[in-house]
């Protein structure tokens, strides 16, 4: 049986064929991915075999691939735009009367037909990738997928609770809290290293978040008591550790996926088990009939702006979770999470525009403290690239010298 090996050469995202005479065994294969990329093995082209035929690719992960960057670009502008839309629109639904939270829930990952543009646009129709969808999609991706799905789902729902009672400023200050389970969580699943910048970001933040539970418990919505407020809160609290559990697993994942397109199709099936799941929960409270009386009756902006709301935050949260996907499996679940911080300043920033959220010295000083940590770690990460490109320049210098002085060695 011939095999097929299908290389990227590197700045190529189109895969060749090799002759197949060439490539009969795994140590050829290997060879010509060594001789592909030397230098960083994490750089290099991934193999898949399968009974029919053996594929290298280009890991998209690499900065040195073409597309990194404007993936990398694209996501962060889902992410910001997706983050900051769905937040307000969540409000604007609870602060209509809307009162359903498993609607609520369910508009957060309703939106996964969207997921099939970026699944099979670039093998279809941009032609930039000879990897067909799904095609190396295995039984164990799958089961990862539907409960890590069911785990989101989870989070949805604790979001959405806790969205019902708090202020969006109060809601984005405490979901700011997700960065220190994250750290904690990455270190655990992924190894990440603690450093000091590390270290004082996650004081700054609890400390931001324990002033804001202690000092914000007047601001709430009238006729709501002091009990469904801490329901809330420690709703919100869940759903930021449930989310930052998500992103290193996630990202211990990603690091066996080479392909943005891989991503996606993952993306895709957790959200179809998140809905699922939120499907059952609508449909033990009325199903899809209840949304129907709820536009015609509760929601006093009318059936029309009740179904827009819906729609919009369904495409919103589809951009949110897309963007974060994205930015996990092009950098890491620490950086996801860091740049979903640095987005919920401007939460606070447009509850308080938006709806006239109250502002004052407790959850100024709060978000303050955030932005010191937010700010803190940034440093660091700025430190430790500097390290490792004077790391780097060393490392080449030195293998000029050795270049230089090996010839004058022969004898």
């Amino acid at each position: 049986m011939d095999v097929l090996v299908q290389a990227s050469p590197p700045n190529s995202p189109k895969s060749h064929l090799y002759s197949p005479s060439a490539l009969k065994t795994k140590k050829n294969i290997e060879t010509i991915q060594e001789q592909q990329n030397p230098q960083a093995s994490a750089e290099s082209p991934v193999i898949n075999m399968s009974n029919d035929s053996i594929s290298v690719q280009e890991d998209q992960k690499s900065r040195t691939n073409k597309r990194y960057i404007f993936l990398l670009v694209v996501n962060y502008l889902f992410l910001f735009a997706g983050s900051i839309s769905s937040s307000l629109l969540s409000k604007f639904y609870f602060n209509h009367q809307g009162s359903s939270r498993w609607v609520s829930t369910w508009v957060q990952s309703a939106g996964f037909p969207l997921l099939l543009f970026p699944i099979y646009l670039p093998f279809y129709v941009f032609k930039c990738t000879d990897r067909r969808p799904f095609s190396l999609f295995t039984p164990k991706l799958l089961i990862l997928s539907i409960l890590i799905g069911l785990m989101l789902g989870l989070n949805n729902l604790l979001f959405s609770w806790g969205n019902s009672y708090l202020p969006v400023s109060t809601s984005s200050l405490l979901l700011s809290s997700q960065l220190v389970f994250n750290l904690i969580l990455s270190v655990i699943i992924v190894k990440q290293k603690i450093t000091f910048q590390n270290f004082n970001c996650v004081i700054l933040l609890t400390l931001s978040s324990v002033l804001l539970g202690l000092g914000s418990s007047h601001d709430r919505s009238q006729g709501l008591t002091r009990a469904k407020y801490f329901i809330g809160f420690l709703s919100t609290l869940g759903a930021g550790l449930l989310f930052a559990l998500y992103l290193p697993v996630m990202e211990k994942i990603y690091k066996k996926i080479y392909c943005y397109e891989m991503v996606m199709e993952m993306q895709l099936v957790m959200e179809i088990a998140a809905t699922a799941l939120a499907t059952m929960g609508m449909a033990s409270a009325g199903g899809f009939s209840e949304m129907k009386r709820e536009s015609q009756v509760k929601f006093d902006r009318g059936a029309r702006v009740y179904w827009v709301t819906v729609f919009a935050n369904v495409v919103t949260w589809q951009l949110c979770f897309m963007g974060t996907a994205g930015m996990v499996f092009l950098t890491s679940s620490l950086t996801g999470g860091i740049c979903m911080t640095a987005l919920l300043a401007m939460n606070v920033v447009g509850g308080v525009l938006v709806y006239g959220d109250e502002f004052g010295g407790v959850k100024a000083v709060s978000t303050v403290l955030c932005g010191w940590g937010f700010c803190s770690y940034v440093y660091g990460m700025h430190l430790k690239m500097r390290e490792e490109k004077e790391m780097e320049n060393k490392n080449q210098g030195m293998e000029m010298v050795h270049n230089a002085v090996a010839p004058n060695n022969i004898v």
